[in-house]
């Protein structure tokens, strides 16, 4: 069973940056894809990025094209979502997943999730 703790949400103005790390405690996370997702209060859980295993692919959604970077470290079993430019609309909570695959597709059904941590841009 994997475990993943996510870790670096919090308050930031609008414009601001925060990064995100998410934690697993599988020691073959380097076979796993991993992506982000995100919820906003009285919305459904998003799609926000996706990392192959190697890192050698990446893919994100359109609303954070160009302002979020995903990026892991198979040695720390760690994977990262840097986030700049933050707006008021990227508040929610923030969850870490984990599929038994390479590749994983933004619809895939992610096997293992994190608890999620909050992030909240104010203006």
């Amino acid at each position: 069973q994997v475990q993943l703790v996510e870790s670096g949400g919090g308050l930031v103005q609008a414009g601001g940056s925060l990064r995100l790390s998410c934690a697993a405690s599988e020691r073959t996370f380097s076979r796993y894809a991993m992506g982000w997702f995100r919820q906003a209060p009285g919305r459904d859980r998003e799609f926000v990025s996706t990392i192959s295993s190697t890192g050698a692919y990446t893919h994100y959604a359109d609303s954070v094209k160009g302002r979020f970077t995903i990026s892991r470290d198979n040695a720390k079993n760690t994977v990262y979502l840097q986030m700049n430019s933050l707006k008021i609309e990227d508040t929610a909570v923030y969850y870490c997943a984990g599929a038994s695959v390479a590749v994983a597709a933004p619809t895939y059904r992610y096997q293992y999730w994190g608890q999620g941590t909050q992030v909240t841009v104010s203006s």
